[in-house]
């Protein structure tokens, strides 16, 4: 039940941070949902580094959309710097 939790949870992070860097990007729901994911273990990992969360402890919703951003930044820097060449079909 907490993998579909996560997911859920996931996709609705994933959209909002869509939604708050609007730009071309790949995929649809699926990607939505990693960026989601993503940004919650960048914030929880992130956050626990810099001393923001204890060891065990998880980000929350806000510190899951920020890391989604940071993640669509990050994602966005590496498409610019290859070029923005994807598979071609």
């Amino acid at each position: 039940m907490d993998i579909i939790i996560t997911i859920i949870i996931g996709l609705v992070v994933g959209l909002l941070a869509k939604f708050i860097m609007p730009g071309k990007d790949p995929g649809g729901i699926i990607m939505a949902v990693v960026i989601g994911i993503a940004g919650s273990l960048i914030a929880t990992y992130g956050g626990q580094a810099l001393g923001l969360y204890q060891p065990g402890q998880t980000a929350g919703f806000i510190g899951s959309l920020v890391g989604a951003v940071v993640f669509l930044i990050l994602l966005r820097l590496i498409r610019r710097a290859t070029g923005g060449a994807g598979p071609q079909a």
